[in-house]
């Protein structure tokens, strides 16, 4: 278990202040193989669940979004258009080679006309109050040193009324398929140093989903963070799941006093 002072990387304990590093560490050496990563894990699946995701936000031209660690810019590329050139998608991640990734990639497709880009942490991010309407995480919400500060704090740059999606690799329901499921992540490490020469990052992957927050844990989180109309989809019978929940007005706060 973790004190004040460490939190986990991996299975590995390491100081609170030193995982950030470690985690860039990560994801520098595997920014340029990130989307074939994902097809690794999820067998291809991660796009239409990041299809699925953003129809959850409900994202409407004029609105603000933030696509919080965004890695290379999938979800920013399809909340652009629908965001409208009176939008704005903020492409967001703490590590600057996998936001490279993004704005290279969002550039050479021409999709730069209503995005920004910042480099910060999700537990300090320099935005007002009460300025986004949506906030996204796609498959990084496990890699947060804090998670319940990074949740209090997108509560705070939320309007009320504003919604947070969160799509992670999540908990299967099935014991059969949890089993299997188990079995084929400890594939990765191999299937990884075999496709990109990289095995420490997978491995590092492998552990991180195993020491994530099951749905139930996560979604009580949302709740302790302040968010109201809190949701859970399961995706591949829990292998992933999108958790979502709204700012509350300040009436509503305010009837639950």
């Amino acid at each position: 278990m973790s004190d004040d002072k460490t939190t986990h990387f991996g299975f590995t304990q390491v100081p609170k202040n030193e995982k950030a590093a470690k985690v860039a560490g990560v994801f520098h050496a595997v920014a340029n193989q990130y989307d074939l990563m994902n097809d690794v894990m999820s067998l291809g699946s991660h796009r239409l669940m990041k299809r699925f995701a953003v129809e959850l936000t409900a994202v409407r031209a004029g609105h603000i979004v933030l696509d919080l660690a965004g890695g290379t810019g999938d979800l920013t590329a399809r909340m652009a258009p629908l965001v409208g050139p009176n939008g704005q998608v903020i492409l967001c991640d703490i590590n600057q080679s996998m936001l490279g990734q993004g704005r290279d990639r969002l550039i050479n497709r021409g999709i730069f006309n209503n995005i920004n880009f910042l480099q910060a942490d999700a537990e300090h991010l320099p935005l007002p109050e009460n300025f986004l309407d949506v906030v996204t995480i796609a498959f990084g919400l496990r890699n947060f040193t804090n998670k319940a500060a990074a949740l209090s704090d997108l509560l705070r740059t939320l309007k009320p009324g504003g919604k947070l999606v969160v799509l992670e690799f999540s908990s299967p329901q099935h014991p059969l398929i949890k089993a299997g499921y188990e079995k084929f992540s400890q594939l990765w490490p191999k299937i990884g140093k075999t496709l990109t020469g990289e095995a420490s990052s997978y491995q590092y992957l492998v552990e991180s989903i195993k020491m994530h927050p099951d749905q139930a844990n996560l979604k009580q989180m949302f709740v302790d963070a302040g968010f109201i109309q809190c949701e859970v989809h399961n995706i591949l019978n829990g292998i992933a799941a999108i958790h979502t929940g709204c700012k509350p007005w300040p009436e509503d706060s305010a009837a639950n006093d």
